[in-house]
Protein backbone atom coordinates (compact mmCIF):
# COMPACT_ATOMS: atom_id res chain seq x y z
CA UNK A 1 0.00 0.00 0.00
CA UNK A 2 2.56 2.64 1.17
CA UNK A 3 4.74 1.84 -2.89
CA UNK A 4 0.99 2.32 -4.39
CA UNK A 5 0.78 5.66 -2.81
CA UNK A 6 4.02 7.29 -3.57
CA UNK A 7 3.17 5.59 -7.34
CA UNK A 8 0.14 7.42 -7.18
CA UNK A 9 2.03 10.63 -5.88
CA UNK A 10 4.69 10.48 -8.24
CA UNK A 11 4.29 8.14 -10.84
CA UNK A 12 6.89 9.48 -12.99
CA UNK A 13 9.57 9.68 -10.54
CA UNK A 14 8.81 5.79 -10.48
CA UNK A 15 9.83 5.26 -14.05
CA UNK A 16 12.81 7.45 -14.59
CA UNK A 17 14.84 6.56 -11.84
CA UNK A 18 18.07 9.29 -11.36
CA UNK A 19 17.85 10.14 -14.47
CA UNK A 20 15.94 13.60 -16.05
CA UNK A 21 14.67 12.57 -19.60
CA UNK A 22 13.96 14.83 -22.35
CA UNK A 23 13.03 14.91 -25.99
CA UNK A 24 11.27 12.14 -27.39
CA UNK A 25 12.31 9.55 -24.23
CA UNK A 26 10.28 11.78 -21.61
CA UNK A 27 7.23 12.29 -24.44
CA UNK A 28 7.55 8.39 -24.68
CA UNK A 29 7.57 8.22 -20.66
CA UNK A 30 4.65 10.21 -20.40
CA UNK A 31 2.74 7.79 -22.38
CA UNK A 32 3.76 5.07 -20.61
CA UNK A 33 2.86 6.56 -17.38
CA UNK A 34 -0.85 7.80 -18.42
CA UNK A 35 -1.38 4.21 -20.11
CA UNK A 36 -0.46 2.55 -16.15
CA UNK A 37 -2.52 5.04 -14.67
CA UNK A 38 -5.14 5.17 -16.96
CA UNK A 39 -7.69 3.57 -14.90
CA UNK A 40 -7.17 5.87 -11.93
CA UNK A 41 -7.74 9.01 -14.61
CA UNK A 42 -10.91 11.57 -14.55
CA UNK A 43 -13.52 11.18 -17.48
CA UNK A 44 -14.54 14.94 -18.80
CA UNK A 45 -17.40 15.63 -17.36
CA UNK A 46 -17.22 19.37 -19.83
CA UNK A 47 -17.02 18.68 -23.73
CA UNK A 48 -16.50 22.19 -26.00
CA UNK A 49 -17.78 20.28 -29.07
CA UNK A 50 -16.98 23.38 -31.15
CA UNK A 51 -17.72 25.47 -33.82
CA UNK A 52 -14.54 25.71 -35.53
CA UNK A 53 -13.02 28.98 -36.07
CA UNK A 54 -15.37 30.40 -32.99
CA UNK A 55 -13.79 30.99 -30.71
CA UNK A 56 -13.23 27.26 -28.94
CA UNK A 57 -9.41 28.15 -28.21
CA UNK A 58 -10.37 31.35 -25.70
CA UNK A 59 -13.65 29.55 -24.16
CA UNK A 60 -11.56 27.19 -23.49
CA UNK A 61 -8.31 28.56 -21.88
CA UNK A 62 -10.08 30.91 -19.86
CA UNK A 63 -12.38 27.29 -18.33
CA UNK A 64 -9.08 25.92 -17.15
CA UNK A 65 -8.17 29.12 -14.91
CA UNK A 66 -10.87 27.74 -13.12
CA UNK A 67 -9.38 26.22 -9.94
CA UNK A 68 -11.69 23.30 -10.17
CA UNK A 69 -11.02 22.51 -13.77
CA UNK A 70 -7.95 20.04 -14.58
CA UNK A 71 -6.16 20.55 -17.74
CA UNK A 72 -6.33 17.19 -19.99
CA UNK A 73 -3.12 16.67 -22.36
CA UNK A 74 -4.04 18.75 -24.72
CA UNK A 75 -6.86 20.61 -25.74
CA UNK A 76 -8.17 18.54 -28.91
CA UNK A 77 -8.67 14.61 -28.12
CA UNK A 78 -10.67 14.09 -31.01
CA UNK A 79 -11.55 11.00 -29.58
CA UNK A 80 -15.61 11.10 -30.83
CA UNK A 81 -14.64 12.07 -34.57
CA UNK A 82 -11.14 10.54 -35.16
CA UNK A 83 -10.05 8.57 -32.72
CA UNK A 84 -12.94 6.55 -31.39
CA UNK A 85 -11.66 3.13 -32.68
CA UNK A 86 -8.77 3.59 -30.25
CA UNK A 87 -11.33 2.74 -27.28
CA UNK A 88 -12.04 4.12 -23.71
CA UNK A 89 -8.81 3.42 -22.33
CA UNK A 90 -6.86 5.12 -24.85
CA UNK A 91 -9.11 8.06 -24.12
CA UNK A 92 -9.36 8.07 -20.38
CA UNK A 93 -5.20 8.30 -20.45
CA UNK A 94 -5.47 11.64 -22.11
CA UNK A 95 -7.18 13.38 -18.38
CA UNK A 96 -5.63 13.91 -15.06
CA UNK A 97 -5.93 11.54 -12.26
CA UNK A 98 -8.78 11.73 -9.86
CA UNK A 99 -8.32 14.27 -7.49
CA UNK A 100 -11.48 14.68 -4.94
CA UNK A 101 -13.36 18.09 -6.15
CA UNK A 102 -11.63 18.10 -9.65
CA UNK A 103 -13.19 18.21 -12.98
CA UNK A 104 -11.80 17.73 -16.09
CA UNK A 105 -13.10 18.56 -19.89
CA UNK A 106 -11.17 19.20 -23.30
CA UNK A 107 -12.70 20.85 -26.44
CA UNK A 108 -12.29 19.35 -30.24
CA UNK A 109 -14.14 22.11 -32.52
CA UNK A 110 -15.03 18.94 -35.13
CA UNK A 111 -17.66 17.12 -32.66
CA UNK A 112 -20.17 19.26 -33.09
CA UNK A 113 -20.47 18.95 -37.02
CA UNK A 114 -19.02 14.94 -37.22
CA UNK A 115 -22.83 12.79 -37.52
CA UNK A 116 -21.43 10.22 -35.62
CA UNK A 117 -20.44 12.08 -32.23
CA UNK A 118 -23.79 12.71 -30.72
CA UNK A 119 -23.88 8.79 -30.01
CA UNK A 120 -20.90 8.39 -28.80
CA UNK A 121 -21.01 10.96 -26.36
CA UNK A 122 -24.14 9.65 -25.01
CA UNK A 123 -22.93 6.45 -24.60
CA UNK A 124 -19.58 7.37 -23.35
CA UNK A 125 -20.07 10.38 -20.79
CA UNK A 126 -24.04 10.54 -20.71
CA UNK A 127 -23.94 13.39 -17.89
CA UNK A 128 -21.35 15.25 -19.73
CA UNK A 129 -22.17 19.00 -19.87
CA UNK A 130 -21.92 20.58 -23.80
CA UNK A 131 -21.13 23.65 -24.63
CA UNK A 132 -21.47 25.17 -28.46
CA UNK A 133 -19.91 28.17 -30.02
CA UNK A 134 -21.69 29.83 -32.53
CA UNK A 135 -20.00 32.45 -34.67
CA UNK A 136 -21.84 34.41 -37.78
CA UNK A 137 -21.62 31.50 -40.21
CA UNK A 138 -20.44 33.82 -42.88
CA UNK A 139 -17.17 35.05 -40.84
CA UNK A 140 -17.11 31.71 -39.61
CA UNK A 141 -16.60 30.32 -43.10
CA UNK A 142 -14.43 32.70 -44.24
CA UNK A 143 -11.91 32.44 -40.54
CA UNK A 144 -12.02 28.63 -41.69
CA UNK A 145 -10.92 29.01 -45.57
CA UNK A 146 -7.89 31.27 -44.06
CA UNK A 147 -6.64 29.11 -41.68
CA UNK A 148 -7.00 25.88 -44.38
CA UNK A 149 -5.01 28.20 -46.77
CA UNK A 150 -2.46 29.21 -44.22
CA UNK A 151 -2.10 25.13 -43.29
CA UNK A 152 -1.58 24.53 -46.93
CA UNK A 153 -4.94 22.38 -47.16
CA UNK A 154 -6.35 24.99 -49.68
CA UNK A 155 -5.12 25.83 -53.62
CA UNK A 156 -8.91 27.12 -54.19
CA UNK A 157 -9.96 31.14 -53.53
CA UNK A 158 -12.89 31.42 -51.16
CA UNK A 159 -15.19 31.72 -53.71
CA UNK A 160 -13.98 28.77 -55.51
CA UNK A 161 -14.08 27.04 -52.52
CA UNK A 162 -17.38 27.57 -51.32
CA UNK A 163 -18.92 26.69 -55.26
CA UNK A 164 -16.88 23.73 -54.91
CA UNK A 165 -17.87 21.99 -51.82
CA UNK A 166 -20.99 20.32 -52.26
CA UNK A 167 -19.30 18.28 -54.85
CA UNK A 168 -16.41 17.80 -52.56
CA UNK A 169 -18.29 17.24 -48.70
CA UNK A 170 -21.96 16.09 -49.54
CA UNK A 171 -20.23 12.39 -50.68
CA UNK A 172 -17.95 12.23 -47.58
CA UNK A 173 -20.73 12.93 -45.57
CA UNK A 174 -22.57 9.54 -46.94
CA UNK A 175 -19.38 7.63 -46.75
CA UNK A 176 -19.04 8.69 -42.81
CA UNK A 177 -22.61 7.68 -41.97
CA UNK A 178 -22.36 4.53 -43.97
CA UNK A 179 -18.71 3.46 -42.37
CA UNK A 180 -18.58 5.00 -39.15
CA UNK A 181 -13.98 4.15 -39.14
CA UNK A 182 -14.04 6.03 -42.26
CA UNK A 183 -11.79 9.53 -41.62
CA UNK A 184 -12.31 12.25 -44.01
CA UNK A 185 -10.63 15.68 -45.14
CA UNK A 186 -12.45 17.33 -47.01
CA UNK A 187 -15.45 16.70 -45.06
CA UNK A 188 -13.16 17.97 -42.13
CA UNK A 189 -11.16 21.09 -43.54
CA UNK A 190 -13.69 21.81 -46.90
CA UNK A 191 -17.15 22.50 -44.95
CA UNK A 192 -17.16 26.01 -45.21
CA UNK A 193 -20.72 26.60 -45.51
CA UNK A 194 -22.12 23.38 -44.09
CA UNK A 195 -20.23 23.81 -40.53
CA UNK A 196 -22.21 27.58 -40.34
CA UNK A 197 -25.99 25.75 -41.00
CA UNK A 198 -25.66 25.61 -36.99
CA UNK A 199 -29.65 24.41 -36.42
CA UNK A 200 -29.19 21.02 -38.19
CA UNK A 201 -25.95 19.89 -36.06
CA UNK A 202 -27.69 20.96 -32.57
CA UNK A 203 -30.88 19.11 -33.72
CA UNK A 204 -28.58 16.14 -34.05
CA UNK A 205 -27.19 16.81 -30.41
CA UNK A 206 -30.70 17.41 -28.64
CA UNK A 207 -31.79 14.42 -29.98
CA UNK A 208 -29.26 12.49 -28.06
CA UNK A 209 -29.30 15.17 -24.67
CA UNK A 210 -31.97 16.88 -23.41
CA UNK A 211 -32.11 20.95 -23.94
CA UNK A 212 -30.82 21.93 -20.63
CA UNK A 213 -27.73 19.80 -21.39
CA UNK A 214 -26.37 21.62 -23.69
CA UNK A 215 -25.15 25.44 -23.67
CA UNK A 216 -25.13 27.84 -26.90
CA UNK A 217 -22.60 30.58 -26.65
CA UNK A 218 -22.78 33.61 -29.77
CA UNK A 219 -18.75 33.86 -30.42
CA UNK A 220 -19.30 37.80 -30.65
CA UNK A 221 -20.58 37.54 -26.57
CA UNK A 222 -17.68 35.98 -25.45
CA UNK A 223 -15.27 38.56 -26.99
CA UNK A 224 -17.45 41.85 -26.76
CA UNK A 225 -18.06 40.88 -22.85
CA UNK A 226 -15.66 37.78 -21.77
CA UNK A 227 -16.47 38.22 -17.93
CA UNK A 228 -19.81 38.20 -18.04
CA UNK A 229 -19.93 35.10 -20.62
CA UNK A 230 -18.23 33.20 -18.56
CA UNK A 231 -20.17 33.85 -15.93
CA UNK A 232 -22.78 32.32 -17.71
CA UNK A 233 -20.65 29.19 -18.66
CA UNK A 234 -19.37 28.90 -14.70
CA UNK A 235 -22.92 28.61 -13.49
CA UNK A 236 -23.72 26.29 -16.26
CA UNK A 237 -21.33 23.87 -15.26
CA UNK A 238 -21.76 24.12 -11.61
CA UNK A 239 -19.23 26.28 -10.36
CA UNK A 240 -18.28 29.26 -8.46
CA UNK A 241 -17.49 32.54 -9.83
CA UNK A 242 -14.15 33.11 -10.79
CA UNK A 243 -12.47 36.01 -13.17
CA UNK A 244 -9.89 35.52 -15.30
CA UNK A 245 -8.04 39.06 -15.66
CA UNK A 246 -7.21 39.83 -18.28
CA UNK A 247 -9.54 38.00 -20.95
CA UNK A 248 -7.13 37.63 -23.77
CA UNK A 249 -8.46 36.54 -27.14
CA UNK A 250 -6.42 33.27 -28.44
CA UNK A 251 -5.80 32.25 -32.20
CA UNK A 252 -6.71 35.18 -33.84
CA UNK A 253 -4.46 35.93 -37.23
CA UNK A 254 -5.41 39.04 -39.75
CA UNK A 255 -6.47 38.88 -42.97
CA UNK A 256 -8.21 40.72 -45.42
CA UNK A 257 -11.63 41.53 -45.77
CA UNK A 258 -14.20 39.42 -47.58
CA UNK A 259 -15.32 41.10 -51.13
CA UNK A 260 -18.47 42.67 -50.62
CA UNK A 261 -20.51 40.61 -53.06
CA UNK A 262 -19.46 37.61 -51.73
CA UNK A 263 -21.01 38.67 -48.30
CA UNK A 264 -24.24 39.62 -49.51
CA UNK A 265 -24.41 36.15 -51.09
CA UNK A 266 -23.61 34.34 -48.41
CA UNK A 267 -25.76 36.28 -46.25
CA UNK A 268 -28.81 35.17 -48.72
CA UNK A 269 -27.32 31.87 -48.14
CA UNK A 270 -27.75 31.45 -44.66
CA UNK A 271 -30.86 33.71 -43.76
CA UNK A 272 -33.18 30.66 -43.54
CA UNK A 273 -30.61 28.97 -41.61
CA UNK A 274 -29.95 31.70 -38.88
CA UNK A 275 -34.31 31.75 -38.85
CA UNK A 276 -33.97 28.11 -38.00
CA UNK A 277 -31.41 28.41 -35.51
CA UNK A 278 -33.18 31.17 -33.79
CA UNK A 279 -36.69 29.54 -33.96
CA UNK A 280 -34.64 26.36 -32.11
CA UNK A 281 -32.89 28.53 -29.58
CA UNK A 282 -35.99 31.45 -29.33
CA UNK A 283 -33.28 34.22 -29.65
CA UNK A 284 -32.24 36.23 -32.42
CA UNK A 285 -28.45 35.47 -33.16
CA UNK A 286 -28.42 39.65 -34.48
CA UNK A 287 -26.12 38.27 -37.38
CA UNK A 288 -26.66 39.80 -41.03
Amino acid sequence: MRRRAQELHDPIGQLRGPATLTGRASARLRREVRQRTGGLRLLPSVLVLGAARAGSTSLYTYLLDHPRLAAPSHKEIHYFDLNFGRGLAWYQRHFPLRISGRITGEASPYYVFHPHAPERVRRTVPDARLIVLVRNPIDRAYSHHQLACRRGREQLSFEEAIDAEPLRVDPETERILADPTYRSLAHRHHSYLARGRYAEQLERWLSFFPREQLLVVRSEDLFADPAETMSNVHSFLGLRAHEKSPYEPYNQHPYTDLASATRRRLSDYFAPHNRRLAELLGRDLGWD
